[in-house]
């Protein structure tokens, strides 16, 4: 029988690695779009603490997820 909060474990890692995959192209197409339409740097940087947002939360989540795995093992 598999452990208690396991479903719950394996969502949130679906949804950590959705954002992660979803985040890396949107950030690389703002900055290529920003590059050629000539926005501001302000906007750029905007994109990029955006997606170091989205990366640590992922990030913080795939970690929890890890740390509650290595404790239903025990």
């Amino acid at each position: 029988m598999a452990p208690v909060g396991t479903d719950t474990s394996v969502k949130q890692a679906k949804i950590a690695s959705i954002v992660i995959l979803v985040t890396f192209p949107l950030w690389m197409g703002a900055s290529w779009l920003g590059g050629r339409m000539g926005w501001e740097a302000r906007y750029a940087i905007l994109f990029d603490l955006a997606a170091m947002a989205a990366f640590i939360w992922a990030l913080v989540v795939l970690v929890q997820v890890w740390r509650k795995r290595q404790q239903n093992e025990e």
